[in-house]
């Protein structure tokens, strides 16, 4: 019914926002992500992408600041068990590029950081998902993007595997195959032996926090 709603930020806060269009205040609920972003609103003004949720008892409009954030949003509530709420809560902790990350990599930990999401649920979501998921989501040019492309599709050899097997290493030493894929690609060169890139990526992890 509505593409989007364009209008000044009259009150964000509390996984809600209010837009007011001529006079109107529309109610939306919203991610942390898009909180931020509205919140930030130079001039006080936003165009926020909708879908609307109708149920028998309840009509909600959910708000994003982002194409991509609804087009992620449409896809997970296209999963049988996951619901709005749900789908929020993992687009308040992860961006439509980094979600599309890790499901590209299995990484149903980073997945289930979300509130009221588990393990078994992120990785329902993965095995859901991973077929429609395309790398073109994922922005061009990006480091991380790169790491992933060969930690997770690429077979190991070369300096591929290297990368491959260093994204594991840190994996297991407890970092999320994100954190670990971005600190990679800031350090990686050509010909750096195994160990080395470990070593550097563990710097790197150091200097991030």
């Amino acid at each position: 019914m509505f593409q989007y709603i364009s209008g000044k930020v009259a009150e964000v806060g509390g996984g809600k926002a209010v837009i007011d269009v001529n006079g109107v205040g529309f109610l939306l609920q919203i991610s942390d992500t898009t909180a931020g972003q509205l919140a930030a609103a130079s001039d006080g003004n936003a165009k926020v992408y909708t879908y609307m949720n109708v149920r028998e008892d309840l009509i909600e409009l959910y708000g994003f600041a982002a194409l991509s954030e609804l087009d992620t949003f449409r896809m997970l509530i296209g999963i049988s068990g996951i619901g709005p709420r749900a789908a929020l809560a993992i687009l308040s902790v992860l961006s439509p590029e980094k979600f599309a990350l890790c499901v590209l990599s299995d990484d149903a930990k980073s997945i289930s950081a979300a509130q009221g999401v588990g393990l078994k649920t992120a990785q329902k979501i993965i095995l859901e998902l991973k077929d429609k998921i395309s790398k073109a989501q994922i922005p061009t040019g990006s480091k991380a993007r790169d790491a992933f492309r060969e930690s997770v599709q690429i077979a190991p050899s070369g300096q591929d595997g290297v990368l491959s097997e260093a994204v594991n290493a840190l994996c297991v030493l407890g970092y999320t195959r994100i954190e670990a894929a971005e600190a990679l690609s800031r350090v990686a060169s050509d010909g750096m032996p195994l160990e080395k890139l470990i070593r550097e990526g563990l710097r790197q992890l150091n200097t991030d926090k």
